[in-house]
């Protein structure tokens, strides 16, 4: 904020040429931390929709991997079941084959 000669001109009248200096010194100071923030805010932005970037791609890698694991045990489990079939139709097979023999 820009200090007019006539806002200076009060101040030394209010405060003396000392307070009135430190006063603007301070509010310079002020300005200039204001500025500061602004701009680290505009970088704390970029850096987060970058980073928002960066897990969109990250989760859209997960859910492909996800997907991927998915078709894996499907086909685990549809072989399980095969083999449990087969190992069950054997073991019927088996055991009428016996109780023919000890008739």
């Amino acid at each position: 904020m820009p200090i007019t000669p006539q806002l200076s001109r009060k101040f030394q009248q209010l405060l003396g040429p000392e307070g009135a200096l430190e006063l603007m010194q301070w509010m310079q100071q002020t300005d200039a931390r204001s500025a500061d923030f602004t701009e680290l805010r505009s970088t704390m932005r970029a850096d987060i929709a970058e980073l928002r970037q960066e897990m969109q791609v990250g989760f859209a890698k997960l859910h492909a991997e996800m997907a991927h694991l998915e078709i894996r045990f499907e086909r685990r489990f549809r072989d399980l079941i095969k083999w449990s079939f087969v190992f069950w139709v054997g073991a019927v097979g088996a055991i009428a084959a016996l109780a023919g023999l000890l008739r």
